[in-house]
């Protein structure tokens, strides 16, 4: 099985970028109040949980801080990343209920059903055998547990597009997008019960139309200042086609949820 890329695609330079994009220890879009809505029909208070994907750690602290799990540990396979969640832990007095694992693709290094959920945020996309990290998922929850997870879907299982083809070269980074219909029967055949979608993308069209406002205009010269001019002007380019695919529906931002049967 393989999970996320084990190269740095996330560098100190990508995680100053994104954080200036999206706030503080967020690297993908929406910041908390994202995380606010792919979590709004569970409750995680006094759960223990792990963040597969969890990047510079600010969504997991969002998960002890706001939703009351009572202990999150964050797993990436890029050092970086963890590395800056452990800081961000440290600097907010957090080390007692947020542990953070850089691991390497493979099976996840947690025991079988030791965990009451599991949580990704725009991470998944990155996996090339999603089944097996579905079968790992569910192995490692415990029974009546639940994956509640946002990530970005294309909405076929055939051929790209020219437009995404475009986009994915301009992101350079390792995409392995998958449809809704894939990402249900995986979760279903992995032994995951009412498996439900919601589909993202009318929020996120509009949303990366101001990312860019902000990229082009409003905080331009700062986010210039923090990753660089060649660095946003890339980015920007990368937006633009990103928006393309956005607008067409090929590119399905989603959330899911599903549960494991209680014994």
């Amino acid at each position: 099985m393989s999970q996320l890329d084990t190269a740095a695609e996330y560098d100190e330079n990508a995680i100053r970028f994104l954080e200036a994009l999206w706030g503080d220890g967020y690297l993908s879009p929406g910041g908390p109040s994202e995380v606010d809505r792919v979590v709004e029909n569970v409750s995680l208070e006094g759960l223990t949980g792990l963040d597969i994907g969890c990047g510079s750690g600010g969504v997991t602290k969002h998960l002890v801080v706001k939703h009351n799990a009572a202990h999150v540990t964050g797993f990436d396979v890029e050092k970086p990343v963890i590395e800056a969640a452990l800081m961000r832990a440290a600097r907010n007095n957090l080390s007692d209920r947020l542990t953070f694992v850089h691991g390497s693709p493979g099976p996840l290094p947690f025991d079988d059903e030791s965990l009451d959920f599991v949580f990704s945020k725009d991470a998944i996309l990155h996996v090339p055998d999603k089944p097996a990290l579905f079968g790992e998922i569910w192995r490692v929850m415990k029974p009546g547990g639940f994956f509640v997870a946002s990530d970005w879907l294309i909405s076929h299982d055939g051929e790209p597009s020219d437009d995404m083809r475009a986009y994915i070269a301009a992101e350079g980074l390792s995409f392995n997008m998958a449809s809704p219909d894939f990402y249900k029967q995986a979760l279903e055949s992995s032994g995951f019960i009412n498996v439900s979608l919601c589909d993202r993308n009318p929020w996120y069209r509009n949303e990366a139309r101001t990312e860019i406002e902000r990229l082009e205009t409003s905080r331009h010269k700062e986010i210039s200042a923090v990753a660089g001019k060649d660095y946003l002007e890339k980015n920007i380019r990368t937006w633009k086609a990103m928006l393309k695919v956005l607008d067409s529906g090929e590119h399905r931002p989603t959330h899911l949820l599903a549960w494991k049967a209680a014994n």
